[in-house]
């Protein structure tokens, strides 16, 4: 792996907000540390940070995005996802990440 790929297992979590939710997958804090340290000076939007993420045989781009609450960045996982990993709410998850960066 290079500087800007990462690979962790961390729990599945649903917010729930109104008549929806989203679910996320909350970084660990070293990770989250490392990303915040490369990303520096280069984030989107709101503090968002580029990534291309592999869950299972699925791999997409979305972003990531800074959490005060957790202090740490959290991943969307958008359902297609989480049904074609045959996963949950409270699953641990493997996920490997790379930055994208301009």
């Amino acid at each position: 792996m290079s500087g800007s790929e990462f690979e962790f297992t961390a729990q599945l979590w649903e917010y729930h907000a109104g008549a929806g939710s989203w679910h996320f997958v909350t970084l660990p804090d070293d990770v989250s540390d490392d990303i915040a340290e490369l990303a520096e000076g280069r984030v989107k939007a709101f503090g968002s940070v580029p990534v291309e993420v592999s869950i299972g045989g699925s791999r997409w781009r979305t972003s990531l995005f800074p959490s005060k609450q957790h202090r740490a960045y959290q991943l969307p996982v958008k359902k297609q996802v989480r049904t074609a990993a045959g996963v949950a709410e409270g699953d641990d998850v493997e996920v490997r990440l790379e930055l994208r960066l301009p």
